[in-house]
C-alpha cells in the first residue's frame, strides 16, 4: 500500500508554482525525508498531503488511494507543524482536553501517561515550557490520536541537540510499537542520514530524487582519478569537482551497466547527505554529462 501517492500535482499561488508535476508513490512503513532548500515546495507538498490546502492540478491521495483531506484521511494522519501550534495560555493537559473535543478519535489515557512519562506538569501552561517540552506535548497530542501516517513539518528546527535527539527516538518508538508510517521535512541533513530509509528531494517545486535511500546510495558512488582519465559512458555525472590534476566526480551508475569501477578510478560509498547536497547543487548549477547532453 502507497501511504503517500501524486500525480502530477500542482499547486500554484497566483503566477507562482510552489509545486509543479510532482508524481510520487511512496510505500507505508517508512521514514521518509523531505528535504530541499527553503522555498523549494517541501511544505507545500505536506499540506497538500495532509488535507491543509488543494491542488491546482493534478491529483493526492494517503493510505492506499483515500482521497487527501477526506474525512476518512483526516482521521488516519496526524500533523506537527514547524511552529509546534499550542496555546500558549493553556496547561499541558488543557491542551489534550482541547485536542480530545477538536478530533473524533483520541487516546486521553495515553496523552495523560506520556507527559507524566516526560516529567512534564500537566498544569504548566505551554508558553512556559521549554522547546524540548513543546515539541514533545505537540508530538503527544498527534500520537494520542493513533494515526497510520505521521506528518512532520521540520519539527526540530528550533531545538537544541538533545532535544532533537529525545524527539527523533520517540518517533522511532512510535513506529516500531504502532507501525505508523512517517514523513519527515528538516534540513539536518546529518540527523536524517540516522532515521530516514526513504528520501523524496525536491528542489524548485519539483522533485528531482526519490526511492528507498538504501536502493539510491547503492546506485551511486564517488570516484576519484586523474584528470585526463578518461570516463564512463555508463556514468551520469552529478557532481565534477576536478582541478587541473584531479576529478572527483559523483556519479550515478547507468542500470545497464555490468562493470565496476573503470580503470585508473578509485570509487567509495555516498553518504545520504553527500547525495542529497550533489543533487540540490545540481539543480542551481546545472552540468554536462560525459555524452554531452545538458542537464
Amino acid at each position: 500500500m502507497n501511504v503517500v501517492e501524486t500525480r502530477d500535482l500542482t499547486k500554484r499561488y497566483g503566477k507562482v508554482a510552489a509545486l509543479q508535476d510532482c508524481s510520487l508513490a511512496i510505500p507505508e512503513g517508512h521514514l521518509v525525508a523531505v528535504v530541499g532548500p527553503n522555498g523549494a515546495g517541501k511544505s507545500t507538498l505536506l499540506n497538500l498531503v495532509v488535507g491543509l490546502a488543494a491542488p491546482t492540478a493534478g491529483e493526492v491521495s494517503v493510505l492506499g488511494g483515500v482521497p487527501a483531506g477526506s474525512a476518512a484521511a483526516l482521521d488516519a494522519i496526524a500533523f506537527v507543524a514547524q511552529d509546534m501550534p499550542l496555546y500558549r495560555s493553556l496547561s499541558a493537559v488543557d491542551m489534550i482536553h482541547l485536542t480530545r473535543n477538536l478530533n473524533r478519535h483520541f487516546d486521553t489515557e495515553y496523552a495523560r501517561r506520556r507527559i507524566d512519562d516526560l516529567g512534564i506538569a500537566p498544569k504548566r501552561r505551554a508558553g512556559k515550557l521549554s522547546g524540548g517540552q513543546r515539541a514533545q506535548l505537540a508530538l503527544t497530542l498527534a500520537l494520542a490520536r493513533h494515526p497510520r501516517l505521521l506528518v512532520l513539518d521540520e519539527p526540530t528546527a528550533a531545538l537544541d541537540p538533545l532535544a532533537r535527539h529525545d524527539f527523533m527516538a520517540a518517533v522511532m518508538t512510535a513506529m516500531a510499537e504502532d507501525g505508523i508510517s512517517v514523513l519527515l521535512s528538516s534540513h539536518v541533513l546529518a540527523e536524517l542520514e540516522r532515521v530516514a530509509d526513504y528520501l523524496v528531494l525536491i528542489s524548485h517545486g519539483q522533485v528531482r530524487l526519490d526511492g528507498v535511500v538504501e536502493d539510491l546510495i547503492g546506485r551511486h558512488l564517488l570516484l576519484t582519478g586523474p584528470s585526463l582519465q578518461a570516463r564512463d559512458p555508463d556514468w551520469r555525472i552529478i557532481q565534477d569537482i576536478s582541478t587541473s590534476a584531479q576529478s572527483h566526480l559523483l556519479v550515478e551508475i547507468a542500470e545497464s551497466s555490468t562493470h565496476g569501477v573503470a580503470p585508473g578510478w578509485e570509487g567509495r560509498p555516498v553518504s545520504l547527505e553527500q547525495l542529497a547536497m550533489a543533487y540540490l547543487r545540481e539543480t542551481t548549477s546545472p552540468q554536462t554529462s560525459l555524452a554531452g547532453v545538458a542537464r
